[in-house]
């Protein structure tokens, strides 16, 4: 059994943890920053590169003292080396190769999207390869096919914003504040899903991928009108989204085949509806779904020590040189999506 220190730096959380190769979590440290972004409705990368400086050491130390352990009990250090915001990457890896040369332990550079992609089978110990995943997040939102660690095949992307930055937006622009996600749905539930005509992008379409954009400035467009409820507006967003998740889908198995499990992983697989849209899709298709606790889809050291194990029990370990990404693709031989790269 190897037990493997994880650190999270990608975004807006910091966190660390403690994670053994049969699945044990030993001790897991978080700490948000809602309340330093709260103001501006969004992350602010400066901001969030900060905080991640003035936490991170503490956080370790904590998870560290929590599981009764020191550096010397650990086999290898894993740190988010990207994609995300930079600043933030770089203060995780830079702290977690600091860590592993110290106590001369190997380290493991990992995608946070491997994190995301692999979490699923730390909660589920019968998730095998291959599985059909949707990740989406505030920053990504995919359909690939897991067939092994480090055997990515993408099957769809978005082509302009992700689900979960569409719902942080509407979020913004319905005035719900940050993070918006858990706040649209919990406003939604008192709306009317059919009370407002808002498009599905690309719904029907023969290309494989996502597109959110246009939906979010419907969104625009129906608050600025004055003619509904806020409450109507974020309940038909939230189906709309729904379904252009759900029609995407059954391309990729129209296209694909189906596989045993269909799998959700990524903030966004936190909304209940996305959820028990999910669950029936599989189970219309004779596939199971897995989806990690609610805790694990948002970001989290968790996700990324276990990444780090699966890695480690694979001998892919990583030079101390390895270089902060903000870019990096799950399957680098994916074409690329029309308009990619477009937005900034």
């Amino acid at each position: 059994m190897s037990i493997i220190l994880g650190i999270e730096s990608s975004c807006d959380e910091t966190a660390a943890a403690l994670v053994t190769s049969d699945r044990e979590i030993l001790a897991h440290k978080l700490a948000g920053q809602e309340a330093a972004h709260a103001p501006f409705g969004g992350v602010v990368p400066e901001i969030a590169a900060r905080a991640h400086a003035e936490i991170i050491t503490p956080l370790i130390e904590a998870a560290l003292s929590e599981a009764d352990l020191t550096l010397d009990d650990v086999d290898a250090v894993a740190a988010t080396a990207g994609p995300g915001l930079i600043g933030g990457v770089m203060v995780g890896l830079v702290t977690g190769k600091a860590l592993a040369m110290a106590a001369e332990k190997p380290l493991v550079a990992v995608n946070h999207l491997e994190g995301h992609a692999l979490s699923p089978r730390l909660a589920n110990p019968e998730l095998d390869f291959p599985y059909l995943l949707l990740l989406a997040s505030g920053g990504h939102c995919q359909i690939l096919l897991v067939e092994g660690v480090g055997q990515y095949r993408r099957l769809a992307t978005t082509i302009d914003d992700a689900a979960g930055e569409a719902f942080d937006k509407t979020a913004k622009i319905l005035g719900l504040g940050y993070p918006g996600g858990p706040k649209v749905e919990a406003l939604a539930k008192s709306g009317d899903a059919a009370a407002v005509p808002l498009p599905r992008p690309l719904k029907g379409s023969k290309e494989p991928h996502f597109s959110f954009a246009g939906l979010k400035s419907a969104v625009v467009r129906a608050h600025q009108s004055g003619d509904h409820r806020p409450e109507d507006i974020a309940a038909s967003f939230q189906q709309a989204t729904v379904d252009c998740l759900k029609d995407r889908l059954e391309k990729a198995l129209r296209d694909h085949g189906a596989v045993p499990h269909l799998v959700v992983a990524g903030g966004v697989a936190a909304n209940g509806p996305i959820r028990a849209m999910l669950e029936q899709l599989a189970s219309d298709h004779g596939m199971q779904f897995t989806a990690p606790p609610l805790w694990l889809c948002t970001d989290n050291a968790a996700m990324i020590a276990w990444a780090g194990a699966e890695r480690f029990a694979a001998d892919l370990t990583d030079p101390l040189d390895f270089v902060a990404r903000p870019r990096w693709p799950l399957d680098p031989t994916a074409e690329k999506a029309r308009g990619a790269g477009v937005k900034a």
